[in-house]
């Protein structure tokens, strides 16, 4: 039987340390590090009063003001699947694609398992999203209840104002509600999250909705991070998922099922051979220093198609100097790291230039360089697609190099405006994992 016990699971943030603009790409690969700052989700009945039929699922995140929404369900005609329809509470109905997506997704592939498959409806249940947070850069007005006091704030701002630091909220969403509803729905003997199996279906099926939610085939190394944690990273084929319909058009459910189930999927993820020397932390800054430019991917990609000889030799010298910085780091080669990145970040700068793309603008590199200069700080790097949001550093995990990262930051803020700050997310192995419900005591 499907669970009636509250259950939690949790999956991290993501930070992309190399393969930038590469992981689009099926030649090429991505070092990615999942974060120890995770979107969790708890799952559990809403209790109806006997004789009471209640259709509805609703989704939480206490942490924001208006941030509540409930959902009706039916079972669409012609093989359409499960759609889910946002009802109205009150005032203006605010959406959530990711939400509502992921569960026309989740309870489409789960009505369509042999245990579901006489039975299309879903016994009421409500899930509620914690996030941990450094995936917020804003100031909050107040720590949470009194049993949690620091591990969720309460923020005086709706979701949507809130302020991102890039770490991989949507896909770590995404997977996290995608593998509670899995979880809570589906009896233990057919899907097991601890299992290879259970992992693999996750990712799919996470794979399938977050592309969906955003209204396009991205890369999904943030989905593979968020599911499998620390991994080299190769992509799938966009054309895995050009081939199913809407959620709720004809033919979506066993397209999906076939989809997720299926063999089609060539994505690559190995976690053998990712890891960070010990005593060796992988940190994060928020820089609050200025906006991310919006369409470098597509500006780095013209100018790739406009010039495929130099961008596949200048690629093909990233691919290498990438996977060599891999090999250092699960070496714990300590004298390595630092020239290593730098060779990368080299590389990096000459794209952006040949590109006209600030993937490492010139505040983040007086930025970088400075950070190189406090002790115990190896080297850093601009994260992801780069541009001004955020840095990765690789530095020594102790609290002494921590305090001078910290005073460094706060020095810098005020010499050259804007906000630099040490986030306390560090990178980890793990991916998606199952929680303590007690975790959680004051908020559900």
């Amino acid at each position: 039987m499907p669970s009636t016990a509250p259950i939690a699971v949790s999956a991290p943030g993501k930070v992309f340390l190399a393969g930038g603009y590469l992981v689009l790409d099926r030649e090429y690969t991505a070092l990615v590090f999942g974060l120890s700052a995770r979107i969790n989700v708890v799952a559990r009945e809403i209790k109806t009063s006997p004789g009471v039929q209640l259709s509805e699922i609703v989704v939480d995140s206490p942490q924001f003001q208006e941030a509540s929404w409930r959902y009706g369900y039916h079972l669409a005609h012609d093989d359409g699947g499960i759609k889910v329809t946002q009802l109205q509470s009150g005032g203006n109905i605010d959406p959530n694609p990711f939400v509502e997506v992921t569960l026309s997704y989740a309870l489409s592939y789960i009505a369509g398992t042999a245990f579901r498959r006489s039975s299309h409806t879903f016994d009421p249940a409500q899930f509620t999203i914690l996030a941990d947070n450094d995936y917020y850069s804003q100031p909050h007005s107040q720590t949470g209840t009194e049993k949690n006091p620091t591990r969720f704030a309460k923020f005086p701002t709706t979701l949507r104002g809130a302020n991102k630091t890039g770490l991989g909220s949507s896909a770590a969403l995404v997977t996290s509600l995608t593998a509670a509803l899995l979880t809570h729905y589906l009896p233990h003997s057919d899907f097991n999250l601890a299992t290879p199996e259970g992992k693999r279906t996750l990712h799919n099926l996470a794979q399938a909705a977050h592309c969906a939610a955003q209204g396009k085939v991205g890369s999904g190394f943030d989905i593979a991070a968020a599911v499998y944690g620390s991994c080299l990273y190769r992509r799938f084929s966009p054309s895995v998922l050009q081939s199913i319909p809407e959620a709720g058009a004809p033919g979506f459910a066993p397209a999906l099922t076939k989809l997720i189930d299926g063999s089609t999927w060539d994505t690559d993820v190995v976690k053998e051979g990712v890891s960070v020397p010990p005593g060796t932390a992988l940190r994060m800054c928020d820089v609050d220093c200025g906006s991310q430019t919006v369409g470098m991917v597509k500006k780095v990609l013209q100018w790739r198609e406009a010039n495929p000889a130099d961008s596949k030799k200048l690629w093909d010298e990233l691919q290498s100097k990438n996977v060599r910085l891999g090999a250092i780091l699960s070496e714990g080669k300590l004298d390595e790291i630092r020239p290593a990145v730098a060779d990368i970040r080299e590389l990096i700068r000459a794209m952006g230039t040949q590109s006209g793309v600030p993937i490492e603008p010139e505040s983040q590199t007086s930025l970088l360089d400075a950070l190189m200069e406090v002790e115990g700080v190896y080297n850093g790097v601009v994260p992801g697609a780069g541009g001004y949001d955020a840095v990765a550093l690789l530095m020594k995990d102790d609290e002494a190099t921590e305090k001078r990262v910290k005073d460094f930051a706060a020095k810098w803020s005020q010499e050259k405006g804007g906000q630099v700050r040490l986030l306390d997310v560090k990178g980890e192995m793990e991916g998606v994992r199952r929680e303590n419900i007690k975790e959680y005591d004051g908020w559900v």
